[in-house]
């Protein structure tokens, strides 16, 4: 590991049963690692932590969904912190780049990265979009301002991350990162995307997309209710009411109306306007 990176970024993992994947990726991790276990069972995390010295495991009771990133971020002693989940690491050098960013741009919360997916090392598509994204490039860094991004594949400024309150225990998980996004941008910070800053993704194929899809619905409406305006809300459930599995994926939203309705803090009209000029 690099004096730079080694200094200045803590890398944390969430993994639940992450099995063989986590004993293999986390060897490839450059900086120091809290592997934050959600409760898991297949004891993976123990090995992980056994085999590496450069990680430190805190275990959870139970699954606690993305909030367990938060204990991570608290508990590191850098300034800055790079997620990763069990199936990602980052590549040799991606980390000193990010610290390099943030440490000549104080107005900078988030780096992104580009993300290489599979042994083929394919761009992920969202990375496609994010470098195409109509929002003005900052000519002092070489990438664009965006308004979201993946968890697995950031580094974020420490203190900006808990001034915003981390991730949330509403959305849970899959889809947590907008809501912090747009906390973000409502504080006046600013979050971009790096192409030279780059992380790698070796996701299963087993996943079931349509579960996944479901809940990430159910968590931009939760996400539209606590931030956006009314009419934005409005457009979500709209959108979503008109397909079966949609109306499927807003049932599930209704148990956590509440809890989104008290959190509710919409954002100021210059974050809605940026939102608009990305059309979301």
């Amino acid at each position: 590991m690099t004096d730079i990176a080694d200094s200045r970024v803590t890398t944390v993992i969430i993994t639940l049963d992450g099995g063989d994947t986590l004993t293999r990726t986390v060897r490839w991790h450059q900086t120091p690692v809290i592997l934050i276990d959600n409760g898991s069972a297949d004891g993976a995390a123990e090995t992980a932590a056994r085999e590496n010295p450069h990680v430190e495991l805190i275990r959870l009771a139970s699954n606690v969904g993305a909030p367990a990133r938060n204990l991570g971020v608290r508990l590191a002693r850098t300034p800055y912190v790079a997620f990763a989940d069990d199936d990602s690491w980052w590549a040799p050098g991606a980390l000193d780049r990010a610290v390099a960013i943030l440490d000549e741009h104080p107005d900078i919360a988030v780096v992104a990265a580009r993300v290489l997916v599979g042994d083929d090392g394919r761009t992920d598509p969202l990375c496609a979009e994010m470098a195409e994204s109509p929002l003005p490039e900052r000519p002092d860094v070489p990438g664009r301002a965006i308004v979201g991004f993946t968890c697995f594949s950031v580094v974020v400024r420490r203190d900006a991350f808990l001034d915003a309150g981390g991730f949330d225990d509403v959305i849970f998980f899959n889809g947590e990162e907008e809501r912090l996004a747009l906390d973000l941008l409502a504080a006046g910070w600013d979050l971009v995307y790096a192409p030279d800053v780059v992380a790698r993704h070796d996701p299963p194929q087993d996943r079931d997309r349509a579960d996944r899809w479901r809940l990430g619905l159910r968590n931009q409406v939760l996400t539209a209710t606590m931030r956006r305006s009314w009419p934005m809300v409005a457009r979500n459930v709209w959108q979503a009411a008109r397909e079966p599995q949609g109306r499927r994926a807003l049932l599930t939203v209704v148990p956590r109306l509440p809890a989104a309705l008290r959190g509710r803090r919409p954002v100021p009209p210059r974050v809605e306007r940026r939102m608009a000029a990305v059309g979301k």
